[in-house]
């Protein structure tokens, strides 16, 4: 089962839809600095506890194209969007995600109308 850390920019509520689906899901207001990790941190915490990083900070795509993975990265490129709208995006599009991943996929690019995987 995947594992997933849920950056800063993203609701809290995307980690506990995730944890009804059955996944191990954190969201960084779960760790002691919460919204004050630095990617850096972050990354630390996806290696550490083996989780992908769920995030809409092109900083984490720039680091894996220069660096690689791990860790692995699912990039939400959706914009400004209401939670509900997020949630149901990811109900709709979990299972490929799922499955993307499960096929090695080190980075994949979520948007409204793709999944592009890496």
């Amino acid at each position: 089962m995947l594992r997933f850390i849920v950056d800063t920019q993203l609701p809290p509520v995307l980690a506990s839809f995730l944890r009804r689906k059955g996944y191990d899901a954190t969201h960084t207001t779960d760790y002691p600095l919460a919204q004050y990790l630095a990617d850096q941190q972050i990354r630390q915490i996806a290696l550490t506890e083996d989780r992908i990083i769920i995030t809409k900070d092109d900083d984490f795509l720039d680091y894996f194209w220069a660096r690689g993975a791990p860790p692995k990265l699912l990039k939400v490129a959706i914009g400004n969007i209401r939670n509900n709208d997020l949630i149901d995006l990811f109900e709709l599009n979990l299972q490929t995600i799922n499955k993307l991943f499960g096929d090695n996929a080190q980075v994949v690019v979520f948007g409204h109308n793709s999944l592009v995987s890496y």
